[in-house]
């Protein structure tokens, strides 16, 4: 009998079967451990296509320095640390750092989370600010893109000397890769302009993803290159990206233009977190990975995005995920009154809410797969978003074929399968 340990929250669920039945999803072991702060600092002083921060920062400068929510495992704490201190001894005096949270559409983040994000010291000696999507009262308007987007970002981006951007690489299901450009857009975007950015996912003529549009890709995804577009209107100063391992430590740094260490991260990102397998099977289970990568369900249900890369048409998906934070939104349901994922697709296109597409994605998932939730959500809830409720993984592998071989994604978040023939 093997056992895996399924992240769960900020602890984990025990999954037993028998040797040879399932096969785990991992990359090879790794030499990687954490980055010290002496590893850190010397990749900051060697950037990547950008002059050092002691050539780009003069005293007497304000700097904002954007940091991920609590939805992200960045390093930021580690970083953001080192990187204050850096600025103090260059000039920088303290009231004229500023550090904002890209939460884009998502909840604030609490005191609690602050702590944690940035560390009490920090938070102590740094004043940081609240990015709200939807205070138009706190948007630049930065006219439309080429494509007709409209270009509002949050002012504080504009108010001070410098921007740098802090942040991790790691796929994202539709943008291609999550870090850099999405630092500001969406996360310091209006509302308006992150609708507008996620429709470009969309192709509403057949009720599919529109081409190019996918994890793993940058060239041609239309929603990658909107948002590097209208992230070049605050011009940032300087760019920060870690590659965390399943603690959230950093074991690779990017540091440098925003553009370029960004997608060299992406690159290196894609080489190590992408699997091959030989073809799909009937079963996956996967876990969202545990905290925070399972928060709320719409935070979680990426995993599931990459499960169904390796899963059998009409096959099992499992997806393990607390959800403590529940479904993520208050109205998230509301799609799920659509009978199909046409349906819901046209009424979008008339429409369009980003969390709409969230249900869209999961709604696809439940029409050609038979998915499984080992969550905390009310059962009635999961039975609603067309899915079937479990508590432990057993629950939900008792509706399975009792040999139906399978794989299992212990960071179904982290690591894309990709079937090599």
């Amino acid at each position: 009998m093997t056992t895996i340990q399924m992240g769960y929250g900020r602890g984990a669920l025990p999954f037993e079967f028998e040797g040879g039945r399932f096969e785990v999803l991992e990359p090879e072991e790794r030499e990687e451990r954490p980055l010290t702060d002496a590893e850190v600092g010397a990749a900051i002083d060697d950037p990547l296509d950008s002059q050092p921060l002691e050539e780009i920062i003069s005293p007497g400068e304000s700097v904002l320095i954007v940091v991920s929510d609590a939805t992200r495992a960045t390093g930021s704490a580690q970083v953001v640390n080192l990187l204050v201190r850096r600025l103090i001894a260059l000039g920088v005096a303290p009231h004229a750092l500023r550090i904002i949270f890209a939460t884009g559409l998502h909840r604030q983040v609490t005191r609690e989370e602050k702590a944690e994000l940035l560390t009490p010291f920090i938070v102590q000696r740094v004043r940081t600010l609240a990015h709200d999507a939807a205070d138009e009262s706190r948007h630049v308007s930065l006219g439309e893109t080429e494509r007709g987007t409209p270009v509002e970002l949050d002012r504080a981006l504009f108010e001070h000397s410098h921007v740098i951007l802090t942040g991790a690489v790691g796929f994202h299901y539709f943008a291609g890769f999550t870090g850099g450009r999405k630092s500001i857009c969406p996360g310091l975007a209006s509302k308006r302009t992150i609708e507008a950015t996620h429709l470009r996912a969309l192709d509403f003529e057949r009720g599919v993803r529109r081409a190019g549009v996918g994890a793993g890709r940058l060239d041609g995804n239309a929603v990658h290159e909107e948002c590097e577009r209208i992230a070049a209107e605050a011009a940032p100063s300087f760019l920060i990206n870690a590659a965390t391992d399943e603690r959230g430590r950093i074991i690779r740094l990017y540091a440098g233009d925003w553009r370029a260490a960004h997608r060299l991260a992406c690159a290196e990102y894609a080489d190590s977190h992408t699997i091959r397998i030989a073809g799909k099977r009937p079963v996956v289970v996967a876990s969202a990975g545990g905290a925070p990568f399972d928060l709320n369900l719409i935070q979680a249900h990426k995993a599931l995005e990459m499960a169904s890369y390796a899963c059998d048409d009409g096959g099992h998906l499992v997806l393990v995920a607390e959800c403590g934070d529940g479904l993520g939104r208050e109205d998230f349901l509301k799609w799920f009154e659509s009978p199909d994922s046409r349906s819901l697709a046209a009424r979008l296109r008339d429409f369009y809410e980003v969390n709409g597409q969230t249900a869209w994605s999961l709604l696809t998932k439940a029409e050609r797969f038979r998915v499984h939730l080992v969550s905390n959500l009310p059962e009635e809830d999961v039975r609603r978003m067309r899915m079937n409720p479990a508590r432990t993984v057993a629950e939900a592998l008792a509706r399975v074929e009792p040999d139906a071989p399978g794989y299992v994604l212990p960071r179904g978040a982290a690591f894309m399968p990709v079937v090599t023939r």
